[in-house]
């Protein structure tokens, strides 16, 4: 059962990565010249370039998936916050694989939900991110929280 659910899950964040390229590349003709590229705080754009800048989100969560599916394949050069022996292996590893899913989809949400705005801004500046960029945050240091909890659970 624990195979299904992480194939479901590989299934899943690899359609995240091909939905980004996607609606990156549905949407590169309509973008102006000149993108935001990066934003401040209060969500206003402080750096420009070129709309070449906007196939950099789906390279750089390419690459993370190619990490993520690394590590995910050879548990055992993970770092783990416990000792790792027999009787705790085989929990400790099936808690990692899920939180690395786990982390890449979180990854994978945020870097879209980033190129929406980005794309968005670059028509209306008074465009607003569908989801605030410190939900984003704090969910992932929330589940970096559960993920102790388990692992120390299951020492």
């Amino acid at each position: 059962m624990e195979n299904i659910f992480l194939i479901i899950f590989d299934v899943f964040n690899f359609g995240l990565l091909v939905f980004l390229w996607q609606f990156t590349i549905r949407n590169y003709k309509t973008l102006p010249q000149t993108i935001p590229i990066h934003f401040d705080f209060d969500g206003k754009a402080d750096n420009f370039g070129t709309k070449k800048y906007s196939f950099l989100t789906p390279v750089l969560l390419t690459i993370f998936y190619t990490v993520f599916a690394f590590v995910v394949r050879a548990p055992e050069y993970a770092n783990y916050p416990v000792k790792i022996t027999e009787d705790n292996m085989h929990a400790q590893f099936l808690i990692m694989e899920i939180f690395i899913r786990w982390l890449y989809a979180l990854i994978a949400l945020i870097f879209l939900n980033s190129q929406d705005y980005m794309f968005r801004y670059s028509f209306d500046e008074n465009a607003k991110p569908r989801v605030p960029m410190t939900t984003a945050i704090l969910t992932l240091f929330g589940s970096l929280i559960i993920l102790f909890i388990f692992v120390g659970l299951f020492k």
